[in-house]
């Protein structure tokens, strides 16, 4: 663990590497959490505009930008707004889990058909909170997944650990996955990861060395996976959104910086380092 500003030794190499090579970087991001505030309502969780635009910058130096998210591709294009920034042009955006994608390139989507079973699913999901006199809980239709969020109920925490044994039992049976967040769960289609989404993501640019940023379990498949690169040699550098509701990343990442302002302001002074060696 480091706080921000130490970076132990394989985070120091693959700064290193970062700056010798900005054009063979990809920085990948989660969006809730890391580029966006955790909010009540996840509809108004818009992006940084901060964060926004040193991913532009960024983009505008040569690196490859990407976007891993639990959410709909096409919600956080939208939540994101990164049409309008010239530095993402070439921004590709992996949504839920990987199994759909945006290419800013084209401005297409590639979006698979929602799952067999998710309407029996979430008729169980809103059976299970009527019983548990949860139905104010949020609930947030995902096409491939449901979110259920206990934020804005009297208290969250003991609802979210009534809950959780609860859709793990539900998910096990529909042989569904399930992501624990931050007063939220999340139950989800199987068979992909932000772990299998990176690297692939990897292998298909070409890149020599990668930043991921996330917050929560949703991106400990893709902390592992940067470790598991860097132990092939790879250089890879880990960048922990922290808030006081989730420390699980905080243990493996390189760098801690202190949510989504903090992570504005880091990829904020990543552009200002490259474009002033490039100048």
């Amino acid at each position: 663990m480091s706080a921000a500003g130490a970076v132990p030794d394989p985070g120091i190499d693959a700064m290193r590497a970062i700056m010798q090579w900005p054009d063979k970087t990809m920085i990948a991001v989660d969006f809730d959490g890391t580029l966006a505030p955790i909010v009540d309502d996840p509809d108004r969780a818009f992006g940084d505009p901060r964060a926004i635009a040193a991913l532009g910058r960024l983009g505008g130096l040569g690196l490859t930008i990407a976007v891993i998210t639990g959410r709909p591709a096409r919600t956080v294009v939208r939540l994101g707004r990164f049409t309008s920034v010239p530095g993402l042009r070439n921004m590709i955006v992996l949504g839920q889990y990987g199994v759909e994608r945006w290419d800013a390139a084209t401005g297409e989507f590639s979006i698979p058909p929602e799952p067999d079973g998710i309407d029996a699913l979430t008729a169980e999901v809103d059976q299970l909170l009527a019983s548990l006199d949860l139905s104010d809980a949020r609930l947030e239709h995902k096409g491939r997944a449901i979110g259920v969020h206990t934020r804005e109920l009297a208290n969250p925490r003991a609802a979210f650990e009534t809950l959780l044994p609860r859709l793990n039992d539900l998910a096990e049976r529909h042989r569904w996955a399930i992501e624990p967040g931050k007063n939220v769960i999340e139950i989800r289609a199987p068979g992909m990861d932000k772990g299998v989404a990176l690297r692939s993501l990897i292998e298909e640019t070409g890149v020599r060395q990668v930043i991921f940023a996330g917050d929560d379990l949703g991106d400990l498949p893709a902390f592992r996976m940067v470790q598991n690169l860097r132990a092939e040699g790879f250089p890879g550098l880990l960048v922990c959104s922290a808030s006081h509701e989730e420390d699980a990343l905080t243990e493996i990442s390189d760098l801690i910086v202190s949510g989504p302002d903090g992570v504005a302001e880091w990829l904020g002074r990543l552009a200002d380092s490259l474009a002033a060696r490039r100048s």
